[in-house]
C-alpha cells in the first residue's frame, strides 16, 4: 500500500475497523474510505455494489461483521449468520469484480473445532464439530475464509484471512448481556467500586485459561501483513500467552482499584478450558504484540471512563 492509495475499511466504527483506521492514519495513509451502516447497508448487493464502482477501492479490510457474546450469538442465531454471510459475500464479490488489488478479511477464533487441541494451529480448521452456542458465527466466517481461498484459486484474487484472539480496546462493548468476558470484567468492577459493593461475582470456578490481544496490536499486525503476506492460508494473530480468568479478574481490580472481595460462582459454567491461538506462522513472518496485558487494561479502563460514566 502506499501513502495515497485508496483503502476502504469496513466496519470502521467498530472495535477493529476504528483501530486499523487509526493505524492506517499514525502511518501517514491519507486516502482512507469509510461508511456507516446508515449510508451503505452491507446486507444489501445493489449498494455494496454501487458503492465499489463509484469509489474504486484499491484495498480493502473487511472488518465489519455483526458480533456478540454467548448469550447474542445463541439467541440470534439466523440473524448472525445471514447478516454476516451476506457482509463478507458482498464485500468479497464485488471486490472481485472491480479489481481491488488485496483484501483483508478478519474472522475469529471461534472458527476452530471445539475440541482442537491448544494452542490452535491454522491448519485444525475443519478438523471437528464447532462451538454450538456460537456455531451460526463461526460457520459464517469459515465462509469468509473459503471465499477468499476460492476467489484466489478461480480468478486468481489476492485476498488473505486473518483470525484474531479474544481482543478488548478502545470502542469495546461493554453491555453485560453481550459483552465478552474482560469488558464485562471492567465493567463490573468499576460498577461495584462506584457503589461501595462488598464482592464482584465472576463465573465459574476462575480456572478457564484465555488470551487477550490489544485491539491496536491486531491493527498494527493486519498493516503488517497486508503489506508482508500474500498467502492463501489464513494466518492467527494473538499473543500467543494465555492467562486464567481468576488471575484475570485480579488483574482488573488491580487496574480500578476496587478494594473488595472477588466471588466466583461456580454454579455458572466455565466454558472451554482454554483457548489460545499458536502464532508461530505470525512470530515467523516478523510481527509481534507490544501491549501488555496491564497496560492494555488500563488504556482500555481510561475509554470507558470517558465514553461511559458519565452515560
Amino acid at each position: 500500500m502506499h501513502k495515497d492509495s485508496k483503502i476502504y475499511v469496513a466496519g470502521h466504527r467498530g472495535m477493529v475497523g476504528s483501530a486499523i483506521v487509526r493505524s492506517l492514519q499514525n502511518e501517514g495513509f491519507t486516502n482512507i474510505i469509510t461508511r456507516t451502516s446508515q449510508e451503505l447497508d452491507l446486507r444489501n448487493q445493489g449498494a455494496v455494489e454501487h458503492f465499489f464502482e463509484e469509489e474504486g477501492p484499491e484495498y480493502v479490510f473487511l472488518a465489519a461483521a455483526k458480533v456478540g457474546g454467548i448469550h447474542a450469538n445463541n439467541t440470534y442465531r439466523a440473524d448472525f449468520l445471514y447478516d454476516n454471510l451476506m457482509i463478507e459475500a458482498n464485500i468479497i464479490h464485488a471486490a472481485y469484480k472491480h479489481k481491488v488489488q488485496k483484501l483483508m478479511f478478519l474472522g475469529s477464533s471461534c472458527i476452530y473445532p471445539k475440541m482442537a487441541p491448544q494452542p490452535l494451529k491454522e491448519d485444525y480448521l475443519l478438523t471437528g464439530p464447532l462451538e454450538p452456542t456460537n456455531e451460526p458465527y463461526a460457520i459464517a466466517k469459515i465462509t469468509g475464509i473459503k471465499l477468499c481461498e476460492s476467489y484466489r484459486d478461480q480468478y486468481g484474487c489476492n485476498f488473505i484471512s486473518v483470525m484474531p484472539t479474544n481482543l478488548y480496546g478502545y470502542n469495546d462493548n461493554y453491555d453485560l448481556n453481550n459483552s465478552h468476558v474482560l469488558p464485562a470484567l471492567i465493567r463490573k468492577f468499576h460498577e461495584a467500586k462506584e457503589s461501595g459493593a462488598p464482592t464482584v461475582t465472576v463465573w465459574g470456578t476462575g480456572s478457564p485459561r484465555r488470551e487477550f490481544l490489544f485491539a491496536d496490536d491486531l491493527a498494527q499486525a493486519c498493516l503488517f501483513l497486508m503489506d508482508q503476506y500474500d498467502g492463501r492460508e489464513l494466518v492467527n494473530i494473538g499473543t500467543g500467552e494465555d492467562i486464567t480468568i481468576k488471575d484475570l479478574a485480579l488483574l482488573v481490580k488491580k487496574v480500578t482499584g476496587y478494594e473488595g472481595e472477588i466471588v466466583f460462582d461456580t454454579s455458572k459454567p466455565d466454558g472451554t478450558p482454554r483457548k489460545l491461538m499458536d502464532v508461530s506462522k505470525l512470530h515467523s513472518l516478523g510481527f509481534k504484540h507490544s501491549t501488555n496485558l496491564e497496560e492494555g487494561i488500563a488504556l482500555a479502563y481510561a475509554d470507558f471512563k470517558n465514553k461511559f460514566v458519565e452515560v
